[in-house]
């Protein structure tokens, strides 16, 4: 049950009533039972003095493309209710005509547009209003028996209002329908949402959790939980059966659904998911239609429901099953748009968000994590909804043409413009192994601050966990993940691309960077150190290679593998046979899967970097000692000694060699393979011949 979050100590705190607004909006926001991301707006009136110190009332609304979860008060749009209040008078009013009224009805120009639903709130004659999406209110609006049963809920305190598009008209008419009963509590609109009011902003959040609940209790007493969904059809194979199968199909998926722009997939198996996939019902319940308008940008009209049985061992089937649902998914999709589509209309990406499979779970697809994880939050809703419905009644939804038209809605493609643009490596995920170290970070922070998602594998998990914290706090949740690898286990690499496959999708970019680094004379060189160097450095590369290229090949969207070999690559070091002649294998090793890549779309490129002592976990070895003494030199002339020993006279650091991987996993180089590019200040001696 929704349970009110209202803490007084902390709302006495507040100094005005745009900073109650944002606490009230940040507390309806919380709770995604009562009201979808990005979905839903709150309001509230006050007298504020304008730029010339006169009174004015305001209506400070909810501006478009923000989230009540996390909104402040810059989010908020301040319009003079003076200059809005007449057009309660009008009889109609266009979308366009209404948002550019508007804008000149706005008390500062700074503010974000004002949301599409704005005149619901100026022409409510309440002091504060919340629209919402809760879960138990649109299932009693989703059911076709809605408005009987909302008789028997509420008495005559509700205005029932068919669906429409918001806009200038539903304002009216929920605005006349208010008028019309004195007794209402409460707005229900059809197939959308709800509309409670207060006089004060706890008076207002007060009733909105008040009028949910009273809708929660009706709804969970008629539940038998033994007939949810139809009952069981397919029980929930194991955690790990899930999971696996799901590491196996999800490169599979991201290919069949990246044929206009990549996509990144997440992976969800939660409890309601499982029912609602398990369920008799579900295949059929699943194609009625979108559970509110709201989720439509997100999820599509409706998922792709696979029709298979769960088994453990049948991989092959089910991406027979997923490969062909998808290719008919894309073409109905497309066909769906021919039907309805308006001059101009351009069509998104035909691939379904939202994939259930029985016994498994569900997949969604976006353009970022972050965005798949809403296309996953609001599908939990729409289950939540369907569940409810289902008790009541019988689930219905938009027509297709309505689908459609709030699909392709201007006024709601309008928030999409809102999110930055696209940068180079957005929708693609990097999997670096050394990610602890001061190349591995460095590369990440490097491709992660262009839009991409990395996968930080080292044997040191706690360092790589730290550098995912690091990312994550700076560019958002999810963006970085860290997994322990030991690279010359075949086990442990298998494992950390199956868990890179779970939570991205796949692989678009390896920077094979794990590394570590010996040094003796060749006669003192044991079988240890040599079998150590080519071990790590050449069976290390090998497996974490092969791997990414088994991901690469799956998905069939190309790719880019990065080596940091080293100026020892193309040069023989002094005392370092052991480590030189790895990295030569790196570096050869390299140019062959490019030669085997290139009717993959997989290019493997080189960087040979040479002394990079900043942030690295080998130059704090002993090799610090051991490359001094080879030089005659004391430890802490090292750096000097390098930066001399170049034709620029500089000191070589991570965020260089991150360049060099930038620009071979980037565009740039998408004509660029089986190359070798050095950054090591000019060494005469490595130059390339």
């Amino acid at each position: 049950m929704v349970q009110s979050l209202w803490d007084s100590s902390r709302a006495h705190e507040l100094e005005s009533a745009l900073d109650e607004l944002v606490y009230r909006s940040n507390l309806i926001g919380a709770d995604r039972r009562v009201c979808n991301w990005g979905g839903g707006n709150t309001s509230s009136k006050a007298t504020v003095q304008d730029f010339r110190g006169r009174d004015v009332e305001v209506l400070y609304v909810k501006g478009s493309g923000s989230d009540l979860a996390t909104m402040q008060a810059e989010h908020f749009t301040g319009l003079r209710l003076e200059d809005i209040r007449p057009l309660l008078e009008r009889d109609e009013m266009s979308d366009e005509e209404m948002v550019g009224y508007l804008a000149h009805c706005m008390v500062d120009a700074k503010h974000p547009r004002a949301s599409i639903e704005t005149l619901l709130h100026a022409f409510l004659p309440f002091k504060h209003v919340d629209h919402t999406h809760p879960d138990a209110i649109i299932s009693l609006c989703c059911a076709d028996n809605g408005k009987e049963l909302a008789k028997e809920i509420f008495g005559d305190r509700f205005v029932w209002v068919p669906y429409i598009r918001p806009g200038f008209q539903l304002s009216k008419m929920i605005a006349e329908g208010v008028r019309a009963n004195p007794n209402a509590e409460l707005v229900l609109m059809e197939k959308h949402g709800l509309v409670t009011w207060g006089d004060t902003s706890e008076a207002c959040y007060a009733q909105t959790i008040r009028i949910i609940t009273e809708a929660e209790r009706f709804i969970e007493a008629r539940v038998d939980e033994a007939k949810v969904f139809g009952g069981e059809k397919h029980a929930p194979l194991s955690a790990e059966a899930r999971r696996s199968l799901a590491a196996q199909v999800m490169p599979i998926i991201r290919g069949a659904v990246s044929d206009q722009k990549k996509m990144i997939l997440t992976f969800d198996d939660e409890a309601d998911v499982l029912q609602f996939v398990g369920g008799h019902a579900s295949p059929v319940l699943s194609q009625v239609g979108a559970a509110c308008p709201d989720h439509l940008v997100h999820t599509k009209v409706v998922p792709l429901f696979v029709d298979w049985t769960p088994n453990a061992e049948d991989a092959a089937g089910l991406i027979a099953k997923l490969s062909e649902g998808i290719e008919t998914y894309i073409e109905q999709y497309k066909a769906y748009f021919e039907r309805n589509r308006n001059d101009g209309d351009v069509m998104f990406e035909p691939a379904p968000r939202v994939i259930l499979i029985p016994g498994i779970g569900m997949i969604n697809t976006g353009k970022s994590w972050a965005n798949a994880q809403v296309s996953g939050a609001l599908y939990h809703r729409a289950i939540a909804v369907m569940r409810g419905a289902t008790a009541l009644g019988r689930f219905v939804s938009l027509s297709e043409n309505e689908s459609y038209n709030v699909e392709y809605w201007p006024l709601e493609l309008y928030k999409l413009t809102l999110a930055p643009p696209e940068a180079e490596f957005s929708r693609k995920v990097a999997f670096i192994t050394g990610g602890a170290g001061g190349i591995g970070s460095a590369a990440a922070k490097r491709l992660v601050s262009e839009g991409a998602h990395v996968v930080l594998a080292d044997l040191n998990l706690e360092g790589a966990e730290k550098v995912a914290a690091d990312i994550n706090g700076k560019f958002g949740e999810n963006r970085a993940i860290a997994v322990k690898v030991d690279v010359t286990s075949e086990e442990m690499v298998t494992a950390a691309m199956a868990a890179s496959a779970l939570a991205y999708g796949g692989v678009d970019i390896l920077v094979n960077n794990a590394g570590l680094a010996t040094s003796s004379p060749f006669d003192e060189t044991s079988l240890q150190e040599w079998n150590l160097n080519m071990n790590v450095l050449g069976t290390g590369y090998f497996l974490a290679a092969r791997e990414a290229f088994k991901l690469m090949k799956a998905q069939g969207i190309g790719g880019s593998m990065v080596f940091i070999g080293s100026k020892n690559s193309v040069y023989a070091g002094k005392n370092a046979s052991a480590y030189s002649a790895a990295k030569a294998l790196e570096a050869h090793l390299a140019r062959c899967i490019a030669a085997e890549g290139g009717a993959h779309g997989i290019r493997v490129n080189t960087v040979l970097p040479d002394a990079v002592l900043q942030g690295s976990a080998i130059w704090n070895s002993s090799w610090r000692n051991e490359r001094a003494a080879a030089y005659g030199i004391e430890p802490e002339e090292l750096e000097d000694y390098y930066r001399k020993r170049t034709t620029l006279l500089v000191n070589v650091y991570p965020d260089d060699i991150a360049e060099g991987i930038a620009f071979f996993a980037s565009s740039r180089a998408e004509k660029t393979t089986g190359c070798m590019l050095t950054v090591d200040g000019g060494v005469p001696a490595a130059f390339t011949r």
